[in-house]
């Protein structure tokens, strides 16, 4: 089996063998490759594991904010035909955890519950949120969450404009299809084919909106729409297929029933909530693709940096923002850095982090992705930049081995040498030499 895989992963990016095949076709089979792999790998598969165990705690507090909200505008009955939908693939079963949650939802007072009981009700749909914004940042390789100002704001939002979105659009669906100049377009042909063709895609065209949408706004990064597009595109037609399959397998699998009893239905449910929750984070990831085609390789995870690599993107990313910052032009995101220096964009990540942390870059910008310098180009000397590069956010390890104090020797004199060779230039002084 191993072997086949290396066979495969000669044959994909071999440019000799591949050049006589179309590059459209190739690239299709690279784009199919990199999301088996990156499932088969099991990170995706336990992120799913933990939005499944996440989506329990959270389930009834979210849908009875969304049903007080909806409720205030007397649209709150639309809420179960949009819990129904979701669950149709549990078949028979789908109407029992409906009317169930429903009744859990409706006996929840909103009103009546204090600001202990409210606070706690927001807590747990946040949590959920941001274990959706964690999950999503993980296949965008982003290692930052939103600032939290910002992350309670947006949450809020979602909550409170997203569910009536949702209704206001089923209910302008079903009310456009339920007009009389509706029934008399019907009547005339080829109209009446197509509308009926429409409305057999309309929950393919709901779908892939709402994940076009999700894709768009959950990571903490600038998401294209084309490349949300497509993660959309793929997690809706994945979505509505799984749901008719499982939704098959469930009617046949009467099995089930005979040897679970009861627990059938929470067996079931499990099992679609994790299907469902990687189906969207497969989309994700194929949004993460189209929008950076060169992180398309045959292995995902990067090498290590070496210690020369990281003394090399600190001084660049640090050179690039300050030329930058000196120009006054926009700043860089680590996106535009990672696609600028060719690099993972793990390894810009971690030097970035490293050089906040030191306080010699800072985020900014509306959304608090734009890296500026963080004081005076002036006082940043290159050879303190280079020792912050060298040290990391860790102290040396201290023991009391006899060789220690000589390798700590060794390491000061090499820095000692490359203060005297840079003369104590600063980083404005360095950039602002002929040809840099």
């Amino acid at each position: 089996m191993k072997q086949r895989i290396q066979q495969l992963l000669h044959g994909l990016w071999d440019l000799d063998q591949v050049a006589r095949y179309p590059q459209n076709l190739v690239r299709m089979a690279r784009y199919v490759f990199v999301l088996v792999r990156d499932l088969i790998e099991g990170q995706l598969n336990m992120r799913a594991m933990g939005l499944v165990y996440t989506t329990l705690l959270s389930i009834v507090p979210l849908l009875a904010l969304a049903f007080s909200m909806l409720k205030a505008l007397g649209v709150h009955n639309s809420l179960e035909p949009v819990l129904l939908e979701a669950l149709r693939p549990l078949g028979s079963q789908a109407t029992v955890i409906t009317d169930n949650i429903i009744g859990f939802v409706e006996k929840v007072n909103v009103s009546v519950l204090g600001f202990a009981g409210v606070a706690l009700l927001f807590f747990s749909v946040i949590s959920m949120i941001h274990k959706v914004e964690e999950s999503f940042n993980f296949i965008w390789r982003i290692d930052r969450p939103r600032p939290l100002s910002q992350r309670l704001g947006e949450y809020l939002a979602v909550i409170t404009v997203g569910p009536l979105l949702v209704v206001l659009a089923l209910g302008m669906t079903g009310t456009v299809m339920n007009s009389s100049a509706m029934a008399w377009i019907v009547g005339i042909e080829p109209f009446g084919l197509l509308i009926f063709m429409l409305t057999k895609l309309l929950p393919y065209l709901l779908i892939v909106g709402l994940f076009t949408f999700l894709y768009a706004f959950m990571p903490n990064t600038r998401v294209q729409l084309r490349a949300a597009f497509y993660g959309g595109a793929l997690a809706g037609v994945l979505w509505q297929t799984g749901a008719a399959i499982f939704a098959s397998i469930v009617i046949g699998a009467t099995s089930y029933n005979a040897i679970y009893s009861g627990f059938a239905i929470v067996i079931l449910l499990l099992i679609w909530l994790y299907l469902g929750w990687l189906i969207l984070l497969t989309g994700c990831q194929l949004a993460y693709y189209v929008q950076h085609p060169e992180q398309i390789k045959a292995h995902r995870i990067p090498p290590l940096l070496s210690g020369k690599q990281i003394e090399y993107l600190s001084l660049m990313i640090m050179g690039m923002t300050g030329r930058r910052f000196l120009a006054g032009e926009p700043a860089y995101t680590e996106e535009e850095l990672s696609l600028a220096l060719n690099a993972a964009p793990e390894h810009v990540a971690r030097v970035t982090d490293n050089l906040i942390y030191h306080g010699l870059l800072i985020e900014s910008g509306a959304d608090r992705t734009r890296l500026v310098p963080a004081m005076d180009l002036d006082s940043i000397p290159v050879a303190r930049l280079w020792r912050l590069a060298r040290a990391g956010n860790d102290t040396m390890p201290q023991n009391h081995d006899a060789l220690s104090p000589g390798v700590h020797a060794l390491l000061e004199g090499a820095e000692q040498a490359f203060e005297r060779h840079s003369e104590s230039i600063s980083l404005k002084q360095w950039l602002t030499r002929p040809g840099n």
